[in-house]
């Protein structure tokens, strides 16, 4: 009886926060796990060359944490940018563009380094695969970037 009811509160809860993102719901979840997945092979890295520390651990978090920060503040950015312009008499459909693009960069950095970390690890990875995540992160930039056209 009791799990029952804690599984229907996990799922209101998890069924309200993906309403309430719409667009940033399946990205986010992709981040988290990638996130997990790089915890877990920096670790493993560490464990194998005798680096495992737990002072290393807690950075390693704290800046995974930062990660979801980051993307706060571009969803901040935003709500401002589609305020503002509603403000003014312009609407826009667009609700989570700086946010959405901050998560795929940072998804894409979290893969770099899950593949670098299983390459120390010694785990034979398809050179397509590396020059592909890599070509994603500069396609990625390059399209954002709008300081380099000015």
């Amino acid at each position: 009886m009791k799990e029952n009811i804690l599984k229907g509160i996990a799922a209101v809860i998890i069924g309200g926060v993906t309403a309430y993102l719409n667009i940033m719901a399946i990205p986010l979840i992709i981040l988290i796990s990638v996130m997990i997945i790089d915890y877990a092979s920096g670790m493993l890295k560490a464990w194998v060359n005798a680096e495992l520390s737990s002072k290393t651990g807690l950075k390693g978090i704290i800046k995974k944490v930062s990660y979801l920060l980051v993307i706060c503040v571009a969803a901040v950015v935003d709500w401002l940018v589609t305020s503002g312009l509603g403000a003014v008499g312009i609407n826009i459909d667009v609700s989570f563009c700086f946010g959405v693009i901050v998560t795929i960069w940072f998804i894409i950095n979290e893969c770099i380094s899950i593949l670098e970390n299983l390459t120390i690890l010694g785990v034979p990875l398809p050179s397509f695969l590396t020059g592909t995540v890599h070509k994603l992160k500069v396609a990625v930039e390059n399209k954002t970037d709008v300081d380099k056209e000015e």
